[in-house]
């Protein structure tokens, strides 16, 4: 199975410029925890709830003025529609991560794989419980 029959193609995403405030309000009325982060279209970073919390709240930034760059994390772990969901998994396995960008050949998103997209797959056996207790560590 390719990673491209299993993704979400309906990528919300958020300019590195926008508040903080604005990227929450998405994440909320989009029933999402994560954006990918773009600057002219192109995949810059990703931001997560926790992101906002961790790097920007608990801080005591304003999330009005502060911009999404100052909190996302730039390094983002992506994937090719064309990529193997067996590799999709295994990679994130072994970046420690809950979600994969898929990018095309130019770095705009067109989909997010998640864990969950992972585990849903009827029938598929994911190595029982070591994908979720591994992320686990790291969250």
């Amino acid at each position: 199975m390719r990673i491209s029959e299993l993704m979400h193609k309906d990528v919300e995403t958020i300019d590195a410029d926008e508040c903080l405030r604005t990227a929450a309000e998405r994440m909320r009325t989009c029933y999402i925890g994560a954006l990918p982060v773009t600057e002219n279209g192109r995949l810059v970073g990703m931001l997560t709830d926790r992101d906002i919390a961790v790097r920007s709240t608990a801080l005591g930034k304003d999330p009005n003025v502060t911009p999404v760059r100052e909190a996302m994390t730039p390094t983002v772990i992506t994937c090719s529609k064309d990529d193997t969901l067996d590799a999709g998994e295994l990679l994130m396995e072994e970046k420690s991560v809950r979600r994969l960008v898929v990018v095309d050949e130019d770095r705009h998103a067109v989909g997010i794989l998640s864990m969950d997209d992972v585990a849903s797959i009827p029938g598929k056996l994911i190595r029982p419980g070591e994908l979720l207790e591994h992320l686990s560590i790291y969250s």
